[in-house]
């Protein structure tokens, strides 16, 4: 046997074939299903003076009742004979807030629904069992895991491919210059572009305008003076950019409420001064840069970025610097089922917190005594989560996500939890896009696509390759500060 194979077959011993899909879902049920409740852990249903204050998120091992009404462990194999979902139970800590002050003698534990288990994540019982356990319970000890058991079903969460969130990307085209940042929250995604045309002017674009606007117009009314953006560039020949669009922007002698007030005019013409105002303020905190913040605090940390933003393109414009390469894998990521899971189960959630919302309000409105546990539908999380995993189709327009696995021979099983798919149309050429590039070697397996119309968006990863699941970009923020980097 060769070196190579000897590394391949140590590496393959040694760590899962399915490791990167468990290893999203793992973050997942760790780090991603707490982080959601956090951000909408306020219930403030229309009752006076009453609130529900909702906390953690505990997840159960796979159970089943059965029809004695007795609970005991699951499976995967008995769940897959059975027609059963392999799921976990989740319940939700929760307290009532009468007035804003926390009632803690009504607060508890609800349950709240079934959450999908993956076979082999931390979860699941087979995780720590050695071979011979896992015969003894009917379980296949070469099976890798990665997947799902909907009613009885195998089904795998197939890798999404898209561009890199919260990055910028400088492109040519035709006779302008843009650079595009995809700013991503939790629950929100805008798109964010400045273009600079030939003569050197800037206009920025994002979500909810009509047109472009004044770059220099949006840094004012963001508080940044002018001083300020020149300061903060070093080549000549950009500072001359900004120089040329200080001097044409009908902004550059007002101040920072008198740019705002002007931004209003123009993104909510024909309304009152206060709706005006109130509009822009909204349009700057929420939809430019939401990534950096969405309060009045963070508009100097958006300034900057746009500055940036604007450096660049010029710097691209120039040739100092070259374009991004859009299919360079360093410019992509690859969302695996755990990331898929936070999009589903956020929306799941949304609808659980309006319906607690609903049935709070009604009891109230017919005069019954309140109690949170009875207002709790759990039936409203469950049927959102299976049906997407049972369908395929995602929140976000995705449709094809969630696929049975593929249990031709062994060969398939593996190569379909590996699979990654890219979100262009299948008709359209995207010869590029198609095409290998240089540095799929060692990250995406260059030989294996289908024929047709899928060839070249439909990928598998490379046999070595590593997906990793994120950090807290938080606590990197806090240690590069610690250093003087930030």
């Amino acid at each position: 046997m060769s070196d190579s194979h000897e590394i391949i077959q140590a590496y393959i011993e040694s760590t899962s074939i399915a490791q990167q899909q468990i290893d999203s879902y793992n973050r997942f049920i760790s780090v991603g299903i707490n982080r959601i409740v956090e951000n909408q852990s306020i219930i403030e249903p229309e009752v006076s003076d009453f609130a529900i204050k909702l906390e953690r998120i505990r997840l159960e091992q796979p159970v089943v009742i059965e029809s004695d009404s007795s609970t005991r462990m699951i499976m995967p194999h008995e769940a897959q004979v059975r027609n059963f979902t392999y799921s976990a139970p989740m319940y939700i800590s929760y307290t009532p807030l009468i007035s804003g002050i926390a009632k803690a003698d009504s607060s508890g534990d609800a349950y709240v629904g079934e959450m999908p288990v993956m076979v082999r994540s931390n979860l699941c019982y087979t995780k720590n069992m050695s071979p011979q356990q896992l015969i003894e319970e009917g379980e296949d000890p070469d099976d890798p895991g990665g997947y799902f058991i909907i009613k009885g079903t195998e089904r795998v969460l197939v890798g999404i491919e898209d561009l890199a969130p919260n990055k910028m990307m400088t492109t040519k085209e035709k006779n302008e210059t843009v650079t595009k940042v995809f700013s991503t929250t939790l629950n929100f995604r805008a798109k964010c572009t400045i273009t600079r045309d030939e003569y050197g002017i800037f206009t920025i674009m994002f979500p909810t305008l009509s047109k472009e606007l004044n770059l220099v117009m949006v840094l004012r009314a963001l508080g940044m003076q002018s001083k300020e953006m020149l300061d903060l560039i070093t080549n000549r020949e950009v500072k001359n950019d900004f120089l040329l669009n200080i001097e044409l922007s009908k902004a550059k002698d007002l101040s920072s409420a008198e740019a705002m007030s002007e931004l209003g005019k123009i993104t909510a013409p024909n309304q009152a001064q206060t709706y005006q105002e109130k509009r822009a303020e909204m349009q700057l905190d929420t939809y430019i840069l939401p990534h950096l913040g969405t309060t009045p605090q963070s508009r100097a940390d958006k300034a900057l970025y746009l500055v940036r933003m604007a450096e660049r393109t010029s710097m691209v414009a120039y040739n100092y610097v070259k374009s991004d390469d859009k299919d360079h894998y360093a410019n992509k990521r690859v969302k695996l089922a755990g990331d898929l899971m936070e999009e589903l189960f956020n929306t799941a959630f949304k609808a659980f917190v309006k319906d607690i919302k609903y049935h709070v309000e009604r009891t109230t409105a017919r005069g019954r005594k309140l109690a949170v546990k009875t207002n709790i539908n759990p039936d409203t999380l469950t049927e959102k989560i299976l049906y997407s995993m049972s369908t395929g189709s995602w929140p976000a327009g995705q449709t094809g996500v969630s696929q049975v696995l593929d249990r031709f021979n062994f060969a398939s099983s593996v190569a379909h939890i590996r699979r990654v798919k890219s979100p262009l149309a299948k008709r359209h050429p995207h010869f590029k896009a198609r095409d290998v590039h240089g540095t799929h070697l060692g990250k995406i397996c260059i030989s294996e696509t289908p024929e047709g119309i899928e060839v070249g968006l439909t990928r598998y990863l490379a046999l070595m390759s590593k997906v990793t699941v994120g950090a807290d970009h938080q606590l990197l923020e806090g240690k590069l500060k610690e250093l003087k980097l930030l």
